[in-house]
């Protein structure tokens, strides 16, 4: 059978991706925040995942504001990177896990979960900047993807508590999967960041901190913030954070920690990174 055998958090700063599309990575200002992503590189490549499920939000590239899901699923057999304003990034074609996708989509369906299936799905740099992150610039991504898009741009988003209960869901439907396939997860977005108003530019290293402390033995205790309590602590754009428990649903009860790396700032944003394996 299938089966989900670690995850990862990681935030999606855009800027991570243009950093290694233009070949900044080892500038002063870059470079420590590049330097934490080596020991998750060598990991990954190490598991070698065959099948990766992205959980991210869209920034209005597949969707606009006349359509909002508040969870989508690709199904298709491959995803092109999206044009985000200053044209696609020049990365290699994202290929999809059709079986596996339409196998998830129908079981989570069935599990009471409402998921928007997508036959049709550009990837921003919500589901690209990851593979940039783990992956650095392969010719090809090295494991297929199953791109989840979870709505962070109209409210109301899910709740964290509603967010782990999915990832659950997903891991049962995950090892209902009749093939063998090594399955990771990915939660991303945050951490802590605003990017308008009287706090741009906000972050909050304690609250941050907090998070990856617990987001391993203690998730439920976290799935109590409310959207107030994220958007108080960790700015408007912070509460990104929740799909980071769609990972930690999917996974084991207890899990050992592998890495975590955390950096302020990259661009305006707290930038952490998170690896999980099963206990």
């Amino acid at each position: 059978m299938a089966e989900v055998i670690a995850g990862v958090g990681t935030s999606h700063t855009p800027a991570i991706g243009a950093a290694v599309d233009h070949g900044r990575t080892a500038e002063p200002y870059w470079q420590p925040v590049f330097a934490g992503y080596e020991r998750a590189r060598e990991w990954i490549a190490d598991i070698r995942p065959d099948v990766a499920i992205i959980v991210y939000n869209d920034h209005a590239s597949a969707f606009s504001l006349e359509v909002i899901p508040t969870f989508a699923i690709g199904v298709a057999p491959e995803f092109p990177p999206a044009d985000e304003g200053y044209g696609p990034r020049d990365i290699p074609m994202v290929q999809g896990a059709p079986d596996l996708a339409w196998h998830i989509a129908e079981s989570l369906i069935l599990d009471e979960f409402d998921m928007t299936i997508c036959n049709v799905m550009p990837v921003d740099h919500g589901l690209t900047v990851p593979l940039s992150v783990m992956f650095d610039q392969p010719e090809k991504w090295p494991c297929r993807v199953i791109p989840l898009h979870v709505n962070m741009i109209q409210y109301p988003p899910p709740t964290g508590a509603r967010c782990y209960k999915l990832g659950q869901a997903i891991r049962r439907a995950v090892e209902s999967f009749d093939e063998d396939l090594k399955v990771a997860v990915f939660g991303t977005g945050g951490m802590s960041h605003q990017l308008q108003g009287e706090r741009a530019g906000l972050t909050n290293p304690e609250f941050d901190a907090h998070f990856l402390d617990h987001l391993g033995p203690d998730p439920k205790r976290l799935t109590a913030l409310s959207h107030t309590d994220y958007i108080r602590r960790a700015g408007s754009e912070g509460m990104e954070l929740v799909m980071w428990f769609i990972m930690r649903g999917a996974l084991a009860e207890k899990v050992r920690e592998v890495h975590r790396h955390y950096h302020i700032a990259a661009s305006n944003t707290s930038v952490g990174l998170i690896i999980y394996e099963n206990a």
